[in-house]
């Protein structure tokens, strides 16, 4: 089993470039599905395992998937899609495996798949997925542990309101409608750039959606849409781990390929903490010279601040200066990583979805384990400013989100390696 080892106290500066963004990828990997007449190239995709999962997901519906992670692109035909039957040991490593159901609906009229998996850090129900599928006329039948639906009258454009702005049942909703019959309107979407992004993809294949990233979306539907090349955004959630990392190590970072825009709320909490932050069309330069502030956050929907963000700043918050409170709205389960960070010493009480911080000037190494995927990296930055040694294990959850850290944490002076057991 690998792990990581960490050496805490070095102060990190230089430059840190920014890969593809892991919620946009995957998405637009699985809408892949529905170009049709050639080869897809996407650049910019990130090198971790849950782009393999979803590759190898393509696969056994007989699509033609190549990987180039050296150059970060990623080749994929589906021009010949010969299966729709997800397996069970695949869809069970990732919840986004799921996202294969709207594309196979709109181009096959069918498909199968597996219950979802996925990190265990609340309840994440996909019944607003089956809710869309079924307002655009879908059969959907749940029988030992398979999700079966049908459109043998092909899928047509509905009103759909979504109870909670899902991104996963808004990304799924978004490209079962590109190809359905007529106008579908998804009221109460979910607003996030990945959204953004994947509708801009399926514009660029021919589909005509109008109001992505607003609280309404108008798609007309496309009878067919034409396989194109298409460049992920960066990813906002690195972006801000890096951010952090600056701020914790009272370093000087710039992150190369930030786009400002979509982390307003994660700059706007930095700089309520006393941290620099300095924005440019290239990147966002982060300079902390002292002991950063407690500050307070509550994790919303987009454009608040992310829940993907929330382990990270906790991290930041257990050295900060005074008491923090940190309210999670999103997921019911997401304070995993509390007990990681009391082992190196952290003062953190919880009481329900809220977390009480009081902040102290060092934290000490030992051995911890990522419990999840944020998890993980909060534990990673914990790390970097612990007294002494921290062993993290179970890091196979980090390697789902975060491509290069290591070799990203060490460019910029952290003392990290990674070994195999």
């Amino acid at each position: 089993m690998e792990r990581l080892i960490i050496n805490g106290g070095n102060r990190l500066s230089g430059t840190v470039k920014i890969s593809g963004a892991k919620n946009a990828v995957l998405p637009i990997i699985a809408a892949t599905l529905l170009g049709q007449d050639k080869a897809t190239c996407l650049d910019e995709v990130p090198g971790l395992e849950d782009v393999k999962t979803i590759s190898d997901v393509l696969k056994t519906l007989g699509v033609h998937v190549q990987h180039d992670i050296e150059h970060h692109k990623l080749f994929v035909d589906a021009s010949n899609i010969q299966n729709v039957t997800a397996p069970y040991d695949l869809v069970r490593k990732m919840r986004a495996s799921f996202l294969i159901m709207g594309p196979l609906l709109a181009r096959l009229g069918k498909a199968k798949i597996s219950l979802p998996g996925g990190c265990a850090i609340g309840t994440r129900p996909i019944d607003l997925h089956l809710k869309g599928f079924e307002a655009l006329g879908a059969q959907i039948s749940i029988g030992h542990g398979d999700i079966t639906a049908i459109a043998p009258e092909g899928l047509k454009g509905a009103r759909i309101y979504l109870d909670f702005p899902s991104v996963g049942a808004t990304e799924n909703i978004l490209m079962a409608a590109s190809m359905a019959e007529g106008q579908t309107v998804i009221e109460n979407p979910a607003q996030e750039p990945e959204i953004v992004d994947l509708a801009n993809y399926l514009n660029i294949m021919g589909a005509n959606i109008r109001g992505a990233g607003t609280n309404v979306i108008k798609v007309e539907g496309a009878q067919k849409l034409i396989a194109h090349d298409y460049t992920i955004i960066p990813d906002r959630i690195e972006a801000g781990t890096y951010m952090i990392a600056a701020a914790m190590t009272r370093g000087d970072v710039y992150i190369a390929n930030a786009i400002s825009e979509h982390l307003k709320p994660v700059i706007a909490k930095l700089k309520e903490a006393g941290v620099e932050v300095i924005e440019d069309v290239d990147g966002i330069r982060v300079i902390c010279n002292s002991r950063p502030r407690c500050v307070d956050i509550k994790t919303l929907p987009y454009p608040g601040f992310p829940t993907d963000m929330q382990a990270q700043f906790m991290a930041m918050q257990t050295i900060s200066q005074g008491t923090s409170v940190v309210t999670e709205t999103v997921f019911e389960n997401r304070f995993m990583h509390v007990d990681e960070l009391r082992r190196m010493g952290a003062r953190i009480k919880i009481d329900g979805r809220t977390s009480i911080i009081e902040g102290q000037e060092k934290l000490t190494g030992c051995q911890v384990k990522a419990t999840d995927l944020r998890a993980g990296a909060a534990i990673v930055l914990a790390g970097l400013v612990a007294e002494g040694e921290t062993q993290v294990g179970y890091i196979h959850h980090i390697d789902r989100g975060y491509d290069n850290l290591v070799q990203k944490l060490v460019s910029i002076g952290a003392d990290i390696k990674r070994v195999d057991d």
